[in-house]
């Protein structure tokens, strides 16, 4: 990846202790970390964006990403919302409301620990969602081997993560980090959507590359241009002041096919 690109996720990680960043950048480069440690295996952790654009361009009448959420919800034998944010509190983000807390599905959800949570039905799950993507929050949903070790669950395979995700804060702060090639199969792309930009109406103003959390969008030649590591979040599109930048599904069965992808690795209901 060209070195640009390398410098710009830095942007993400101003603010915290010199101390702490190099210890987690180091442990980031170790040999071998990403087929030992549990976070980074694919078989323990995947992770997939749910946009919540609402000009995404969707084949016939298929459904909007955010609705496997809304099927997940109502499929879960328990459903746990935490009280806050732990991630926006630490960091003491100023953008985004701390008092949206993750949603935890599963048998599991009810043994958390570390943070105050609340047991609720299928209705205000729903509304915690929905509060979420009026707040520009983009769920992140799938089984995350990390939220194990921060909420103190035995990993049963019974534990459905849902978080709502700034891009400076939560996963996206974490995926700073991370070299990218470690989560290419842990925070994988949602089944038949691409992110493309239209370059006649691009004029080149950056403010996509802002918002791009994991460094896959560059402006080369006056034009904003995609990568390959793009996870597919929607939030270039959302801040495009041109409507340049388009996210758009291609495959009617993606719910189905991600339903079914979610299934095979976590029992949640």
């Amino acid at each position: 990846m060209a070195n640009s690109s390398k410098n710009r996720r830095k942007v993400h990680v101003e603010g915290i202790g010199r101390k702490a960043e190099l210890l987690m950048r180091g442990f980031m480069r170790l040999p071998l970390v990403n087929r030992w440690h549990p976070w980074l295996k694919e078989s323990k952790t995947d992770m997939r964006w749910l946009p919540i654009n609402q000009d995404i361009d969707m084949p016939g009448d298929a459904p909007m990403p955010v609705d496997l959420l809304h099927r997940l919800i109502d499929e879960a034998s328990h459903r746990v919302i935490m009280d806050y944010c732990g991630c926006r509190k630490g960091w003491k983000c100023k953008d985004y409301p701390h008092e949206i807390g993750c949603l935890l599905m599963g048998d599991s959800a009810l043994e958390a620990q570390r943070f105050p949570f609340r047991e609720v039905g299928p209705e205000e799950a729903h509304e915690h969602v929905r509060k979420a993507v009026a707040a520009g929050l983009v769920p992140i949903v799938g089984k995350a081997r990390a939220d194990n070790f921060i909420f103190k669950i035995k990993d049963r395979h019974r534990l459905l993560t849902v978080c709502f995700c700034c891009e400076c804060c939560c996963v996206t702060r974490f995926a700073s980090y991370a070299p990218l090639q470690y989560l290419e199969p842990t925070f994988t792309v949602l089944d038949g959507i691409s992110v493309t930009v239209d370059a006649d109406k691009c004029k080149g103003c950056g403010k996509c590359v802002k918002r791009c959390y994991i460094g896959a969008v560059e402006v080369d030649g006056r034009k904003a241009t995609i990568s390959e590591y793009c996870r597919a979040c929607g939030r270039c599109a959302i801040t495009c002041p041109t409507g340049a930048i388009e996210v758009k599904i291609t495959d009617p069965d993606f719910l189905e096919k991600a339903h079914e992808q979610i299934r095979s690795y976590v029992q949640y209901d």
